[in-house]
């Protein structure tokens, strides 16, 4: 039996830390939406009981450094499933790129093999096994605008964010999470008011949302990456209503309500940068 499963990037609308905790995390406050670009995965059985990852890029990991087969051998543990399976994740989302690709290719596995192997369980269960891969797997199990806190594990569906286009863009560079959070002094962070951004979402002010988008992780990853800040302005002069990192970047994306104007700054970027796309937000 073989089965599809889409896994769409996430974009940070709020991203604010709130503190260390004993354990070493950050406490986070988050607020997260699910936009039109996507991998895809296709789940085959096969005989032997092994995983087999294949992709289309050929620089990302197909062992168990790949959250896909984290995921799934979690999975075959917990619920001793002997059946193999085949894996080919077809990437379009940026790595390493702050909109969760590895992220949601797991979430997408996880409700992959709910259906597969007739699991039944719940979408809070699948977010409960995924938090074991990785903080923002609970998030892409439900991919739909939602609050996220904790490390990421405590996720509380929102209204779907108000619609408009989404221009994402992607610089050269890679970013890693882990070494972004090794540099946060929280006495210089901003912090975006989560409760506001919140209220915008629930009464659809599209308005009110684009003025309360905000993210602790910029201050650190703009000092050391300044391209990201050239790309906001940019983004600004051309017509965005909002422009921000994602994540710990180094994407940046901008919203529009009118797709004229999307079109006109996807079309200015797209010499500046060579990872330029034009999606919609996820209903």
């Amino acid at each position: 039996m073989e089965i599809m499963e889409k896994a769409p990037a996430k974009i940070n609308l709020g991203l604010d830390i709130l503190g260390k905790r004993p354990d070493g995390l950050h406490e986070l406050s988050m607020v997260m939406a699910s936009i039109d670009l996507a991998d895809r995965l296709q789940l085959e059985e096969i005989p032997e009981n092994k995983i087999i990852i294949e992709t289309n890029k050929a620089f990302l990991p197909t062992d168990k450094k790949n959250h896909v087969y984290e995921a799934l051998e979690l999975v075959k543990d917990r619920y001793q499933i002997d059946t193999g399976l085949k894996v080919h994740i077809h990437k379009q989302i940026p790595v390493a790129a702050g909109l969760g690709g590895g992220s949601t290719d797991s979430a997408a596995a996880l409700r992959a093999v709910n259906r597969l192997w007739q699991l039944g369980l719940s979408m809070e269960e699948l977010a409960a096994l995924g938090a074991e891969v990785g903080s923002d797997v609970p998030y892409c199990v439900y991919s739909q605008t939602a609050l996220v806190e904790g490390f990421g594990e405590k996720v509380t569906l929102l209204p779907s964010m108000p619609q408009c286009w989404v221009v994402v863009v992607k610089p050269r560079m890679s970013v890693s999470t882990r070494s972004i959070f090794s540099q946060i002094v929280m006495e210089d962070l901003y912090h975006p008011d989560i409760a506001a951004l919140i209220q915008a979402i629930e009464t659809q002010d599209y308005q009110m949302m684009t003025e309360n988008l905000g993210n602790s992780m910029e201050v650190v990853t703009i000092k050391k990456h300044p391209i990201i800040q050239r790309i906001k302005d940019r983004m600004i002069k051309y017509g965005a209503d909002a422009a921000m990192m994602s994540g710990s970047g180094p994407t940046v994306y901008g919203l529009c309500r009118k797709h004229s104007r999307a079109q006109h700054i996807y079309n200015a970027l797209k010499g500046f940068c060579e990872e330029v796309y034009l999606v919609r937000t996820l209903k």
